[in-house]
């Protein structure tokens, strides 16, 4: 059986043909009107989306064809034990979910590095306990630039080198990128320490920035999300 995944965020569409679990084809998209050429084009048997632009009925009118929409009451191939799962993005269990699919089993640690940096478990007994969130790359610069009299905006596109800044921008610039990667280590270790049979996965924008920590304690894995849609969907069908 084949699927298709559709992930439509804020500026970007994101989907994906899988056959069963292998993923065949990926694709991203800015406009609407070039995915339904693409989705058009395609053959596949079920569909399921998860959108945080367009609600269930405003897709049913855009959507040729029939589809299960993402939402906190759809059924889940693992248990959810957040606290609060009506509050849970949903992008977040379904990169938890992600990681488990592509292992076969818990625990797994899935990492998102986007806009916010998230911390998703998912224990051995298959339950979705929830992580932490944190403040992404961006989001570090941006608050020190706009929170203090004269600290600047800092170019975060190259990885420092140095351990040491000589200036304020370099200050910067290694306090940000250096302070990520010793969180995700000192994260890294303190669920490793917990769950010893844990694997951890990365995904997000920013994912390939941190891949040197790959060779130790990660699997970089930049679809994650895709991959957790995927299993949510077969899991519906089955």
């Amino acid at each position: 059986m084949t699927n298709l995944i559709i992930d439509i965020g804020n500026t970007r569409i994101k989907s994906a043909l899988f056959e069963g679990d292998e993923l065949l084809v990926e694709d991203v998209f800015e406009e609407i009107e070039n995915a339904l050429n693409s989705w058009n084009s395609s053959s596949f048997d079920q569909c399921l989306v998860s959108s945080v632009k367009w609600s269930q009925s405003e897709l049913q009118n855009i959507l040729p064809f029939p589809f299960i929409y993402l939402s906190p009451d759809t059924r889940l191939p693992i248990i959810n034990g957040y606290g609060t799962p009506a509050t849970l993005g949903l992008d977040r269990i379904a990169g938890a979910i992600g990681a488990w699919a592509v292992r076969g089993k818990g625990p797994v640690l899935a990492i998102d590095l986007g806009t916010c940096i998230t911390f998703d478990l998912i224990d051995g007994s298959n339950c979705y306990l929830g992580g932490a969130i944190s403040p992404g790359l961006g989001m570090r610069a941006k608050a020190m630039h706009e929170q203090t009299a004269r600290l600047p905006l800092v170019d975060l596109k190259v990885k420092p080198t140095e351990l040491i800044g000589n200036n304020t921008i370099t200050c910067m610039q290694i306090g940000v990128w250096y302070g990520i990667e010793l969180e995700l280590r000192g994260q890294i270790e303190a669920y490793t320490k917990k769950f010893p049979e844990i694997e951890v996965f990365v995904s997000g924008g920013d994912a390939q920035s941190f891949d040197s920590l790959a060779k130790d304690l990660i699997f970089v894995v930049p679809n994650l999300v895709l991959y957790g849609l995927n299993s949510i969907l077969n899991h519906n069908v089955e």
